[in-house]
């Protein structure tokens, strides 16, 4: 098999010389063409300081290469003129990103996002464009693609972006995608239809594969190649099958051994219930016309029942749009709901922000990317101590620093880091950050919104060990949201299955999962799990 690419003794330096940080040490690889490389890795390994050096898009004069050599086709891109890296880009390696809204223009259509690729590299007609755009949307499944032109990014569903991504990056048939996390932040059912359309491509069109991910799953269904980095070196490499049939590195065992396992312990049936809603409805007008008369509504959430009780967790899946993120709003009083909400017994459906805002302490939000929920211009100790001073808890200043540190601490960081800002911490210890802020107000009802889905799997593993901790400790009611079946069965004592806002299925976590009723709860399951499926089920392309 003919080497597309060749890494050879590559290394990544970022800084001013003399203060120098070496991200990528002296690594070597070959992409084989037609063939599916994968780098795996935790976030901060250098996977993707290593993919972003083959296309020379590592940020210059901050970034070099103190060795090395990267051959494409057989020439070098290290020290490539501009000139040479744009015949290179877009049409021999494209690149699809983990998170599309971030890389799609949201003030630009569907249509002229994937024209200006064109426009760019084939110099083709508008009209032109537009039926290489139309047809590259059909291949990559986007439906009713001609419907779709001129939509904007925010008007599509999340596996529909990625989708778009996909059509970008394939337009002028690269001989290598690299694919950088390009599933991380879709539903498990989403995942597996993407996966499934990268293996059609790949078929399809003849082009190599390189997949960055932390996901060892995604590696046993994809690639025929696998290279293992930690800190910036690669420990282990080879077949998919020699590595995770038989790892050598302790580093590889412990990434095969890092996803969350165990089930929730059984569910006392005397304790007390926290948090009740009953036929909860959300529902959202659809408004049209010259006077905006309300014509139909889209039914968010439609008449669904849950109770969370002390000690326990309900855990809601489903896919995106499926409301999970509506009731949980709904829950604590944040959007408008009709239906009996109780908390603690008593009635909170209708009352005033005045009457509301004692409780909020009870009642707190853990979100999925804590570097989107925590301020970036406030430090640790800051972010921790606001909701104590909404509240008048926590004493005068020197207490709430005492109490701060000892929740810092509860939640398994250092004290000493407290007057440091959220982008001086890994993903995993800005969660942690998150957990602390609605902790320190020592809640009895908390929603975990997707709170391990943007981690590393050895992370994630650490933060349900973590909440299920914190929920022992504290007796702490859960509402656990997220489309990771893996983690929802480890946590919860009950399911909620949705869709387009109705119950599915509903009932205790051994039930839902050992032996699902419906027809969707399977495919859920199916899709979840088929990946983590062991190394002989491998389909190879």
């Amino acid at each position: 098999m003919k080497k597309f690419v060749e890494v050879k003794n590559l290394s990544v330096n970022f800084g001013r010389p003399g203060h120098e940080v070496a991200a990528v040490k002296g690594i070597s690889f070959n992409i084989e063409r037609g063939q599916t490389m994968a780098i795996v890795g935790e976030s901060g390994s250098g996977k993707s300081v290593s993919a972003l050096s083959i296309l020379q898009l590592l940020p210059y004069p901050y970034a070099s290469h103190p060795s090395g050599s990267i051959l494409v086709d057989g020439k070098e891109v290290i020290g490539a003129s501009q000139r040479e890296m744009r015949g290179i880009r877009g049409n021999k390696i494209s690149m699809v990103f983990q998170e599309p809204m971030t890389s799609l223009n949201p003030l630009h259509s569907i249509e002229r996002q994937v024209n200006e690729v064109l426009f760019l590299h084939q110099g083709l007609s508008k009209t032109q464009a537009r039926a290489r755009t139309l047809e590259l949307l059909d291949l990559v499944g986007l439906a009713d693609a001609e419907a779709r032109l001129d939509a904007y990014p925010h008007q599509l569903s999340g596996g529909q972006r990625q989708r778009v991504m996909i059509a970008m990056a394939l337009a002028n048939e690269p001989d290598l995608l690299i694919a950088d996390e390009p599933t991380t932040a879709v539903d498990v059912t989403i995942q597996a239809q993407l996966l499934a359309l990268l293996k059609d491509l790949q078929a399809r069109l003849g082009m190599a594969i390189l997949l960055i991910t932390h996901d060892l799953g995604v590696v046993r269904h994809m690639a025929h190649d696998v290279a293992v980095m930690k800190d910036g070196e690669i420990v282990e490499s080879g077949t998919v099958e020699a590595v995770f049939d038989n790892p050598r590195h302790d580093y590889t065992r412990m990434l095969m051994a890092a996803e969350p396992g165990g089930r929730a312990a059984a569910a006392t049936a005397d304790a007390a219930t926290v948090m009740q809603a009953r036929d909860l409805k959300v529902w959202f007008p659809i408004k049209r016309g010259i006077f905006q008369r309300t014509v139909d509504y889209v039914k968010a959430v439609d008449g669904i029942d849950v109770t969370v009780k002390a000690g326990h967790t309900v855990g809601v899946v489903g896919e995106s749009g499926s409301g999970k993120s509506t009731l949980a709003m709904a829950l604590l009083r944040l959007i408008k709901s009709v239906g009996p909400i109780e908390f603690d017994g008593k009635s909170i459906q209708g009352e005033s922000f005045k009457t509301l805002q004692p409780l909020r302490r009870e009642m707190q939000v853990v979100f999925q990317d804590p570097f989107a929920s925590l301020s970036p211009r406030l430090s640790i100790a800051q972010i921790i101590e606001e909701g104590l001073l909404v509240h008048d808890l926590g004493g005068d200043y020197d207490q709430r620093r005492t109490l701060i540190a000892q929740t810092l601490i509860e939640v398994g960081l250092d004290p000493e880091t407290m007057d440091r800002y959220p982008h001086e911490f890994s993903g995993g210890q800005r969660q942690r950050v998150a957990i602390a802020r609605a902790m320190v107000l020592k809640p009895r009802f908390v929603v975990l919104d997707e709170p391990t889905s943007a981690l590393d799997m050895s992370v994630q593993a650490q933060i349900v060990d973590l909440l299920r901790q914190l929920q022992r400790d504290h007796d702490l009611a859960y509402l656990f949201i997220s489309h990771d079946l893996r983690v929802v069965r480890a946590l919860s004592d009950e399911v909620i299955v949705m869709r387009d806002g109705k119950v599915v299925e509903q009932g205790s976590s051994n039930q839902i999962f050992d032996t699902p009723q419906t027809d969707y709860t399977r495919a859920l399951m199916a899709a979840a799990f088929e990946l983590r499926a062991d190394t002989s089920g491998v389909v190879r392309t």
